[in-house]
């Protein structure tokens, strides 16, 4: 999950744009691959946090 969010192109705002380093404007939309990579970085984000609650689910129940 973590190389996913890395591979994201940054879309500017955040902390630069508040000094200053975010004058630049994105003309050009998402191409497929971004748009690919983000639904795959959000199935992954599900993947995780539903392993997690079942996780816990298993330990506090299956006892």
């Amino acid at each position: 999950m973590g190389l996913s969010v890395l591979l994201h192109k940054g879309k500017g705002g955040g902390l630069s744009s508040l000094f200053g380093g975010g004058m630049q404007s994105n003309l050009s939309g998402s191409t497929v691959a971004e748009k690919n990579l983000d639904r795959l970085t959000i199935i992954t984000a599900l993947i995780w946090v539903l392993a997690i609650i079942g996780l816990n689910l298993l330990l506090y129940y299956g006892k």
